[in-house]
């Protein structure tokens, strides 16, 4: 590597760790705000213990590299400019998030919970919510969205697709990193959570949550 190829490029790789610092703050905000990612990982950890809002976690995670991966091959763009496609993920997850909203809604009403002290899972509770953060999450277009407008901004548009993938898992484990804080949070103040009358109000405040994020998702039109 020669000491000429260096100088002419060096320019641009401080241009990249710029952008990959300021994308890197930009993006733990984003992270910080709540969203409906943070509806189901609560309601999740609320329904099954620490495992099952891991899984939860995870499944958002998983998905997020799903559709940052699509966004840097270019498929998120197809999804986006196909309107019948873009409207059928739309109300596909506004369908989802009422879904949820209403199943938390009923577990407040009923107040009937088996086992509140308990914050054991199993296999099949995992899976339902690793289950639930994915499918919350990729039914949400506004995610490819985030992806296809926001990374441009800090990369440019000659960017590179390792690149670009790149950036977007960073996105992804920053999520991740934070939905395990609030599992950790909602685990230790279990004994709290898990009494009944909590436990109602918590279900009816996700529920009002979830709800009010779907119905957010069908007024917006853009």
């Amino acid at each position: 590597m020669t000491t000429a190829w260096r100088g002419a490029d060096s320019p641009r790789q401080a241009g990249r760790v710029s952008g990959y610092g300021s994308f890197v703050v930009f993006a733990a905000v984003l992270v910080l705000v709540p969203g409906a990612d943070t509806a189901v990982v609560i309601r999740n950890t609320l329904a099954g213990g620490r495992r099952r809002g891991t899984w939860s976690a995870l499944g958002i995670t998983a998905s997020n590299v799903v559709q940052g991966t699509a966004a840097a091959a270019g498929l998120a763009a197809v999804v986006l400019r196909v309107e019948p496609l873009f409207q059928t993920i739309r109300w596909l997850g506004i369908a989802y998030l009422v879904f949820l909203g209403i199943q938390s809604l009923r577990s407040a009403v009923r107040g009937d919970y088996a086992d509140l002290a308990g914050g054991t899972v199993g296999g099949g509770a995992a899976l339902r919510g690793f289950r639930q953060g994915f499918l919350s999450n990729i039914t949400n277009p506004k995610v490819l969205a985030f992806y296809l407008a926001v990374l441009p901004q800090f990369l440019g548009p000659d960017a590179a697709v390792p690149v670009l993938v790149a950036f977007a898992l960073t996105h992804a484990v920053l999520g991740l990193g934070w939905s395990l804080v609030m599992v950790a949070g909602l685990h230790r103040a279990r004994r709290v959570l898990t009494r009944r009358p909590v436990r109602r109000a918590l279900d009816a405040l996700t529920a009002c949550a979830l709800l009010g994020f779907g119905a957010r998702l069908a007024l917006d039109r853009s």
